[in-house]
Parts: C-alpha cells; sequence; structure tokens
C-alpha cells in the first residue's frame, strides 16, 4: 500500500536552533536553523507554511523541510503567523504578520546565527497557502524579498473562493467572497498583484487535487504577460504534499530550484551549497 503524503504534516524533525519573535504575540515569531558546512555566508531561506491558513496547522509541519534545507547549506527561518481560528487570524493580521516578519527575520537571524547569513534580502519559500503569503509579500514589499520559491500556492484567492477550496478558506481569510469584500481581494489576490519585481519560481504538482494546477498556470501567465520574471515548473507525478516531503520524488526538483533561484541572484558569493 503507498504510503499516505500527508503524513509529511506529523512527521518529527529536529529541533531548531532558535526561535526568535518579530512581535508581540505568541505566534509572531520564527524558528531558526544553523546551515551545515563551512561555506560563506549565504542568504536566509525564509520558509512560510501553509495549511490553507488556518490554525490547526502550524509552522512544525515543515520541520522536516527546513531541516533538510539547513544540512544542504541554507541558513533556515520557518516563520510563524496568526492564523484563522484563532484570536486576531484573518484578514488583516495573517498578512500584515508575514510582511512583518519577512522584513525582520535577515536582521533577527543575523544576530541568533552570526556570520551564517548574508545581509541580502531573503528567498522565500511558501507552500499551499503559504505560497499565497510568499506571493503576497514579494508584491507589496519587493525590497525585502530576494526571490520567491512557491510551491503549489494559491495563487487565485477569487478562483479558489469559487472552487471552495478546503470548505471555504478564502472567505474565513478575508471575511467574505470577492462581492463582498472586494478591496480585500484587491490588496490580497495575487491575481490582482502582478506585475511583481522578484525572481520567482512557481512549482506545482499535476496530481494536486488541494490546490488545482490551473491556478498556478493562470497567475504565470498573467504575470509572465505583465512583465515578471516568472518561471513554472509542472511535476507530472506530483501531488501536493510531495513538494515539502525530503523523501519524496519530487524532493530534488526542489532543491534545484531553490539553488538555481539562490545562485541567480545577485550581490553575495554564488556558489551552491555542496552538501
Amino acid at each position: 500500500m503507498p504510503a499516505d503524503p500527508r503524513a509529511v504534516l506529523t512527521r518529527p524533525a529536529p529541533p531548531p536552533d532558535a526561535t526568535v519573535a518579530y512581535g508581540d504575540h505568541p505566534d509572531q515569531c520564527a524558528d531558526l536553523r544553523r546551515p551545515a558546512g563551512d561555506g560563506p555566508p549565504r542568504r536566509l531561506v525564509v520558509v512560510v507554511h501553509g495549511g490553507f491558513w488556518r490554525a490547526e496547522y502550524d509552522r512544525t509541519h515543515t520541520g522536516p523541510m527546513a531541516a533538510a534545507l539547513a544540512a544542504l547549506g541554507y541558513p533556515v527561518a520557518q516563520v510563524e503567523y496568526r492564523r484563522t481560528g484563532q484570536p486576531g487570524g484573518g484578514w488583516p493580521h495573517t498578512l500584515t504578520d508575514v510582511l512583518t516578519g519577512v522584513a525582520a527575520l535577515p536582521g533577527l537571524a543575523a544576530a541568533a546565527l552570526p556570520g551564517l547569513v548574508a545581509p541580502a534580502p531573503p528567498i522565500v519559500v511558501g507552500h499551499s497557502a503559504g505560497g499565497h503569503l510568499a506571493l503576497y509579500v514579494a508584491a507589496h514589499a519587493p525590497v525585502t524579498v530576494g526571490g520567491v520559491l512557491a510551491l503549489a500556492p494559491v495563487a487565485d484567492l477569487a478562483e479558489a473562493y469559487r472552487l471552495d477550496l478546503d470548505g471555504g478558506a478564502v472567505a474565513a481569510l478575508l471575511g467574505g467572497g470577492p462581492a463582498d469584500v472586494p478591496d480585500r481581494y484587491a490588496a490580497t489576490d495575487p491575481s490582482a498583484l502582478v506585475p511583481i519585481r522578484p525572481r520567482t519560481v512557481v512549482m506545482h504538482g499535476v496530481l494536486d487535487r488541494q490546490v488545482p494546477i490551473t491556478l498556478s498556470r493562470s497567475w504565470v501567465a498573467a504575470a509572465r504577460a505583465a512583465g515578471s520574471p516568472t518561471t513554472l515548473i509542472e511535476l507530472p507525478e506530483c501531488e501536493h504534499f510531495g513538494l515539502i516531503a525530503p523523501d519524496s520524488a519530487a524532493w530534488p526538483q526542489v532543491v534545484a530550484a531553490l539553488r538555481s533561484l539562490h545562485d541567480d541572484l545577485p550581490g553575495i558569493d554564488a556558489a551552491s551549497p555542496s552538501r
């Protein structure tokens, strides 16, 4: 019997090396992981977890992914944020938390992991709802983002609302549908936020049942038409969770995309991690 791809959501991971706060709320924090090896300082990789913005899912399920990236030589921060179903979650704090966290984390990580984090905007890696948040930050605060790797992102909130993904997840985030709160969709929907300036790679499994690949295809087409430096990588045999599972068949392609994105960015030593 094939393994359950959702098993990654509960898989244990080594504890982080440090946890830092970027605000006063308990969920305004991030777990930091020290990069393996003795190479030069590298751009911080900020991992934004998914879970359809809901309180049931937190940063712990990206622990295996973050630990694997740290083992490859990247300093990693798993950012947390307030989510729907808990006080202060949803509009606007879920969004503003990630904006604030991504801006603050390079400095916080450099202080907590001295000599290991390059003084450069981070690469933001977001999965699912975290992919939406990564695109949102890149659109609203491009100077704080070096590049984006969006894994199965919810890249079109209006369409996700129409499809009723995860039983009303978008309505829970924004407080209604596009006809109810159009200004909120205009401010938060990646499909309304093109072009975006940071280099962006979107990766999506064709077999994804949680977030249809059509959302990524339409967003990338619109972004390219608007002049955004954007690439779409489709994985024919991949579903939703393999993108964050270090033991999946898709994982080497995720690593290759991150390396390519990191090495193409200017301003610091671009040698790839050796491990």
